[in-house]
């Protein structure tokens, strides 16, 4: 038991004078490959110099490293200009403002300051730099299908990418489904006999398969094509990235299929060539039963990352 007080006893004397806290600290040795001693007549000058242009260097590599210096004639030079709190020594190459404790202990062997502290204190030897980190974090975002509700989803962040809307479809008395259908095909810029030909969502080309099973194209695209959905995505990632506070990954912005498939509102005539499978659409009713005419508004869902750049230092 008294052992262990004892031992209790000295880690706090220890803790008191700063031990702990300075064996913690991480610093870097100076490097002494270019250290040269101010060259003086006078010794005392010439240390004196020496420890205004940087004194943790000189008490480290001018007296540890090197003996330049003894430890007495260099405390010798400066005790008398030993205030920590006034510059009491202008040189040619710097001040010298005096030694601080631990130096004090270390350069009388005890007999003035205090004892017991690590090297990186005594000789002040520079802290590590801390090197910024840059750390880029990304988030995938794109349409939030509960933001889908009417035309008013379009071109708002999270939104559809959307067409404009299309000139009215003929009317067609006592056909509901047969007036969608040709308001659908006219949003999609296909008039005509390719209004009876199936459209590739992603390439937006005209297509058709024979009796013969050949796949064969009109040569014509829809509108907008690929490219026109793919600059109304990258508007919509931006505003969206924006929202959160972060930046568009260029590149990034792919649309999709659309919202719903072509049984709009129950719309539907049946036809599989309505403008291809899972398209989205809007329809606006201009005119009801008997005589049913409607406008359409084409959609697509879209995808992107957005980035946040993250610095810290390490």
């Amino acid at each position: 038991m008294p052992k262990l007080f004892a031992a209790t006893i000295v880690l706090f004397l220890l803790l008191g004078a700063g031990y702990g806290a300075i064996q913690a600290a991480r610093s870097i040795p100076w490097d002494c490959s270019d250290w040269q001693a101010f060259a003086h007549a006078d010794r005392t000058t010439a240390i004196l110099e020496s420890l205004a242009e940087n004194r943790g260097k000189t008490l480290y590599c001018g007296i540890d490293q090197s003996d330049t210096f003894s430890k007495a004639e260099t405390w010798a030079a400066g005790k008398d200009r030993n205030e920590r709190d006034d510059t009491v020594y202008w040189g040619e190459r710097g001040s010298f403002r005096g030694f601080i404790a631990a130096q004090e202990g270390w350069l009388t062997e005890g007999e003035s300051g205090i004892t017991g502290q690590s090297i990186a204190v005594i000789f002040e030897f520079p802290k590590e730099e801390k090197r910024r980190v840059k750390r880029v974090k990304r988030y995938r975002i794109g349409t939030d299908p509960a933001k889908i509700a009417d035309a008013a989803s379009c071109y708002q962040p999270f939104g559809l990418v959307c067409s404009g809307w299309a000139n009215a479809g003929n009317t067609y008395p006592n056909n509901r489904e047969g007036a969608a259908r040709h308001a659908r095909v006219r949003s999609a810029g296909i008039t005509g006999a390719d209004a009876y030909w199936e459209i590739d969502w992603e390439t937006n080309i005209v297509w058709n398969t024979d009796s013969a099973g050949r796949t064969n194209s009109r040569g014509v695209s829809a509108s907008p094509t690929a490219v026109g959905w793919t600059n109304g995505a990258v508007i919509l990632a931006r505003n969206s990235c924006a929202e959160r506070n972060l930046d568009y990954v260029a590149g990034s912005a792919k649309f999709g299929r659309g919202h719903s498939d072509p049984n709009q509102n129950g719309h539907n005539d049946g036809r599989a060539y309505d403008t291809g499978d899972n398209l989205g659409w809007f329809l606006d009713q201009l005119s009801g039963g008997p005589n049913w005419r409607y406008r359409a508004q084409q959609t697509r869902t879209w995808t992107a990352l957005c980035k946040k750049v993250v610095r810290r230092s390490r």
